[in-house]
């Protein structure tokens, strides 16, 4: 069986000064509730870190550890996330290409390349990076770049939804992360969207209607609730 947990050999650039790449990979945007994150990171050629792959393939314990590795030995890294609000604003998709941005925007070294996994990239239209943009299919297992920016994102958003438990409980947050389990749908019908919650997930709207037939619960969306984290929604290597 081909082994999930395979160390990705890190593509050596021909000339690491001209050829910065920038993997960039998101993390939640399945959940129920809690922010997409995305990551960019531009890994150091002459610093390789063993046992990069996609994050969903690594064990909690092995991503929280290369995080660390990836955070130290990195060129530059950048996590930035869009929060339920914006989400149900832009729609799925596009919230998380606005995550993309700032994360690239975040980033401390300009990149002259980026790669995204998936099969559409974010605009750079207003970032001022003149650089092509090339979207890699599954590329979290291909690519070092985006398998780090994937551990990032994952990494981060777990840690946040964690924090999220604490802010709005009951609804198990920092076990299923926001996805979509049959206890975090319990408990959503039974105590109704937080403000986390994104409204325009069907599931959830589900659960407003049937909790009130009038409308969303005064606490979701109340702008006194509010994540106990970074105002920017940007995270890097100057925080």
């Amino acid at each position: 069986m081909k082994s999930a947990q395979a160390t990705l050999q890190f593509n050596q650039l021909t000339d690491s000064v001209s050829q910065l790449v920038a993997g960039v990979d998101e993390a939640g945007r399945g959940p129920l509730a809690g922010p997409v994150v995305a990551a960019a990171v531009i890994l150091n050629p002459a610093r390789p870190i063993a046992g990069i792959g996609d994050s969903k393939a690594l064990t909690e314990r092995q991503r929280d550890l290369l995080a660390i590795q990836i955070r130290e030995h990195a060129l530059a890294w950048s996590v930035a996330w869009a929060d339920a609000a914006e989400i149900d604003s832009l729609n799925i998709l596009q919230a998380t290409f606005l995550a993309m941005r700032r994360a690239l925007t975040g980033l401390r070294i300009a990149p002259s390349h980026i790669q995204v996994d998936g099969n559409r990239p974010p605009s750079l239209i207003g970032l001022g990076l003149q650089c092509h943009v090339e979207t890699i299919v599954k590329g979290d297992a291909k690519v070092a770049a985006i398998g780090a920016a994937s551990i990032l994102a994952k990494t981060t958003r777990d840690a946040m939804m964690v924090q999220l438990d604490e802010l709005y409980p009951g609804y198990g947050h920092s076990g299923h992360k926001g996805y979509p389990t049959a206890a975090h749908c319990a408990a959503l019908a039974r105590l109704g969207p937080s403000a986390i919650h994104r409204l325009s997930f069907e599931p959830v709207r589900r659960s407003v209607i049937r909790d009130s037939g009038l409308g969303i619960r005064q606490n979701a969306r109340d702008p006194g609730l509010v994540l106990s984290l970074s105002e920017s929604r940007i995270t890097n290597h100057e925080s």
